[in-house]
C-alpha cells in the first residue's frame, strides 16, 4: 500500500478501484449462488420425471384391471379432456409470451401474460374437478378398481402440481411487481415457466395414454 493509499484508508475513504472489485465479488458470488439454485431446480425436474414415469407405469399395468366395472371409455366426455388439453396448451403459449416479455424487460405485460396464465390454469383445474365429480356421480371412485385408483392418482397428481404451480407463479407475480427485474427474479422466473412447460410436456402423455388410448 502506497503512502497516500494509507492515508486515504486513514481517512476512511476507500479507493474507488477497491469498491469496484469488492461490488464486482458480490456479482460474482450472487451469480454462482443463482446457477446452484437452477441446477438444484434441474434436480427436483429430474425426481418429478421419475415420479410421473412411476405413476404411469403402473397405470399402464392396471389399466385392465376393471375388476368387472366400467372402463374409461363408457364414461370419458371427449369434449372435456379435448377442451382441457386445448387450455393447458394455450397457458404454455401466454407462459412463453412471458418470458419474451421479461427479456424485453417490458415489466406490466410480463405481469399481465402471467396473469393469462394463471386464469387458463384455474380454468383447467375447474374442468378436472368437474370431470371427477361426473365420475363420482356416475359410481366411480378410487377404490371402485385398479384401474380407476391408477387413473385418480395420475390425473389427480398432476392436477395438484398445476395447482401448486399457479400459487408459485402468483407468490413471482408479487415479487416482480415489487422488486423488479432482479437476477433472483429472472431466476424464479425462469424456473417456474420451465415448470408450466414440463407439466404440459406431462399432460401430453397423459392425454394420450390415458384418455385417447381409454377411448379407442
Amino acid at each position: 500500500m502506497t503512502h497516500s493509499q494509507a492515508n486515504a484508508a486513514a481517512a476512511g475513504h476507500v479507493p474507488p478501484h477497491a469498491d469496484a472489485h469488492g461490488h464486482g465479488g458480490h456479482d460474482h458470488h450472487l451469480r454462482a449462488q443463482e446457477s446452484i439454485k437452477k441446477l438444484g431446480f434441474w434436480i427436483f425436474l429430474v425426481t418429478d420425471c421419475v415420479l410421473f414415469a412411476t405413476i404411469f407405469a403402473t397405470f399402464a399395468v392396471l389399466r385392465l384391471h376393471t375388476a368387472g366395472g366400467p372402463e374409461g371409455k363408457e364414461l370419458f366426455e371427449i369434449p372435456l379432456f379435448v377442451a382441457e388439453t386445448f387450455i393447458l396448451l394455450t397457458s404454455s403459449y401466454t407462459s412463453g409470451l412471458a418470458v419474451l416479455a421479461q427479456h424485453k424487460k417490458k415489466v406490466t405485460q410480463l405481469i399481465g401474460w402471467l396473469v393469462v396464465t394463471a386464469v387458463l390454469g384455474l380454468a383447467f383445474l375447474g374442468l378436472e374437478v368437474k370431470e371427477f365429480m361426473t365420475l363420482v356421480h356416475e359410481g366411480v371412485t378410487i377404490s371402485t378398481s385398479a384401474y380407476w385408483t391408477a387413473f385418480f392418482t395420475l390425473v389427480g397428481t398432476h392436477g395438484l402440481h398445476v395447482s401448486l404451480g399457479i400459487i408459485w407463479m402468483t407468490a413471482i407475480m408479487i415479487q416482480v411487481g415489487s422488486r423488479g427485474l432482479t437476477p433472483v427474479t429472472e431466476r424464479k422466473l425462469f424456473n417456474v415457466t420451465l415448470y408450466w412447460h414440463f407439466l404440459d410436456v406431462i399432460w401430453i402423455f397423459l392425454f394420450t395414454i390415458v384418455y385417447l388410448m381409454g377411448v379407442m
